[in-house]
């Protein structure tokens, strides 16, 4: 749908490379005056990036302040305990009991730098998060820097590989939560937003398990879950770019179910072959490109009367579709 797209330079395991960034955005820009930039995922690990934009464009999301006091384990833990969030413990040095604690890298996102806890494998950038076992469950939330307004939940799976046993699969809308816990919830971000002065679109991630509730972590940005959410009647961009200006904003209502996923290729390709994409599909992979074995390869939709149906469509779809790009080794 972009007019304008640009590749930047980087990578899903070291990111974005920061240092053209705002030159190709002026690129894409050309003679045009943007309304705004809204950044996506892949700014927390360099919070630097959001503040160089806003040089030199108006920047339609959270401020560099607000990115760091959200994505520094340390101070979203405090956060939490101020505000009675439960979440689970974090530490900085190796476990005792390393089967017991996950290792994540703060400000990663997209989950494969989720790792199980190894020898060797702290570092500055890393921490250790307590592991929960329970379902997952990510509330979509509209903040206006001082309360926060639920737009929707949704439930995660992971797809995982060799190499990243918690990496993103897809996720689904339900149609129906919990209206005590939902209310719980938007309690517990309006705390969090009145202290962190999150504004526009949002995303907390949660753990539902036999203690309950608690907080993994905040995306502080539009996320992976944005398609599934989005409505003609209500197009969530402009409520972001409503709420990030101080305007009043509509959250969506819904009737059916939907669900997104992402189909990644399992071996390495030489050279991604031309494919005719079916509807439905999106962020497609460009023919002729060198894939690494793990890349991903297109986004998938699927919609359904129900949130088990819709993703059951969505993981269907994701099997036909891998056909199209399998190579044949010898």
């Amino acid at each position: 749908m972009a007019e304008r797209a640009i590749k930047l330079s980087g990578s899903l395991q070291d990111g974005i490379d920061g240092r053209h960034l705002v030159e190709a955005l002026k690129k894409l820009a050309g003679e045009d005056n943007p309304v705004a930039v809204v950044y996506g995922s892949g700014f927390e690990r360099n919070p630097e990036m959001i503040e160089a934009i806003s040089q030199s464009f108006p920047v339609a999301g959270n401020s560099t302040k607000t990115v760091r006091l959200i994505k520094d384990p340390a101070g979203l833990a405090e956060l939490c305990d101020e505000s009675g969030i439960p979440h689970p413990d974090i530490r900085f040095d190796i476990p005792d009991y390393p089967q017991d604690w996950l290792s994540k890298l703060a400000g990663g996102a997209g989950g494969s730098h989720v790792k199980p806890v190894n020898d060797g494998i702290a570092d500055q950038q890393r921490y250790f998060q307590r592991f929960i076992t329970g379902r997952n469950l990510s509330a979509l939330f509209l903040a206006n820097r001082e309360k926060a307004h639920i737009v929707g939940f949704s439930q995660q799976w992971s797809s995982p590989s060799k190499t990243s046993p918690f990496r993103y699969g897809g996720a689904v809308r339900l149609r129906r939560y919990d209206k005590k816990n939902a209310r719980q919830i938007e309690d517990w971000l309006t705390a969090l937003t009145y202290r962190t002065d999150l504004a526009g679109l949002c995303s907390a991630d949660f753990i539902v398990g036999d203690a309950g509730l608690h907080l993994i972590e905040i995306n502080p940005r539009p996320g992976a879950t944005l398609d599934i959410f989005d409505t003609e009647d209500t197009p969530l961009l402009r409520q972001h770019l409503r709420a990030v200006a101080g305007f009043d904003f509509t959250t969506p209502s819904y009737k059916n179910s939907a669900a997104s996923a992402i189909a990644y290729t399992a071996e390495a390709i030489s050279a991604f072959p031309e494919v005719v994409w079916p509807a439905l599909t999106a962020d497609h992979q460009m023919a002729g490109t060198t894939l690494q074995a793990g890349d991903p390869v297109c986004t998938v939709f699927a919609t359904a009367l129900s949130a088990s149906a819709a993703m059951k469509a969505v993981k269907s779809r994701v099997k036909m579709l891998a056909v199209n790009w399998r190579e044949e080794f010898s």
